[in-house]
């Protein structure tokens, strides 16, 4: 389906999971060095940042023109955990799409409109959506909604014809804090609306996560029910 409000769902290959190796392996993000990161989230910087890959075989970058402008660098360890993650949703959940955010710079520092988002260790996730079929289509992401960020979901979930699948969502929180601990690092937060947060304690993973990764418990400066912020605890040294 497409529509103003979603991009093309894409068919699966029955070779995905050697593409998706070979993709990852392919990505600077594979190839990464060691990062240092300085401060914190809301006042720091970062050495030898990682720029995320563009793209794969379940997930695409919020905007090509946003990722050639630098707005995509994490810290090298953050960067191994988001496409270890990927791997495993296309493992586990092949038929649902993924759109990533907006990180941060690759030497960090202040990073307009966020708040947040210095040190490479936060990583804006688009929510994934199904459709009135209940196929896995990814948001559409262009200049006329800001790149995705003025999209607004109701209370139950909904935008359009579009329902947040928050089982995948779920589930991809729950990949991203075993492949951070898998590398000796954790979550520390996930600022997602409280509104919409019952939904994730109705899923399959939330167990998992409803005792490990800290959640929200007030509404921040924008809504964030459209995408999900995620903060890694990665040691940082001092600014």
């Amino acid at each position: 389906m497409t529509g103003p409000s979603t991009r093309r769902t894409r068919r699966r290959s029955p070779l995905l999971p050697l593409l998706l190796s070979l993709c990852f392996l392919a990505s600077p993000a594979s190839a990464a060095g060691k990062s240092a990161c300085h401060g914190t989230t809301s006042n720091g910087s970062l050495e030898n940042g990682c720029k995320l890959p563009a793209d794969g075989p379940n997930f695409s970058a919020y905007s090509f023109v946003g990722r050639a402008l630098g707005r995509t660098y994490v810290h090298c360890t953050v960067a191994e955990i988001v496409t270890a993650a990927y791997a495993e949703m296309a493992e586990t959940h092949p038929e649902v799409l993924f759109i990533y955010g907006e990180t941060g710079l690759e030497e960090g520092g202040p990073f307009k409109p966020h708040k947040t988002h210095q040190n490479g260790l936060s990583v804006d996730f688009f929510v994934p959506v199904r459709n009135e079929h209940g196929e896995s289509v990814g948001l559409s992401t262009h200049v006329f909604n800001t790149w995705g960020y003025d999209l607004e979901f109701d209370g139950k979930g909904r935008l359009d014809n579009l329902v947040i699948d928050f089982e995948a969502m779920a589930a991809h929180i729950a990949a991203l804090h075993r492949a951070a601990r898998a590398r000796g690092v954790d979550l520390w937060r996930v600022i997602f609306d409280p509104e919409l947060q019952p939904f994730l304690r109705r899923t399959a993973a939330w167990p998992e996560i409803s005792g490990t990764v800290r959640f929200s418990t007030r509404r921040s400066w924008v809504r964030h029910d459209e995408h999900y912020h995620v903060d890694f605890d990665i040691p940082c040294e001092p600014l």
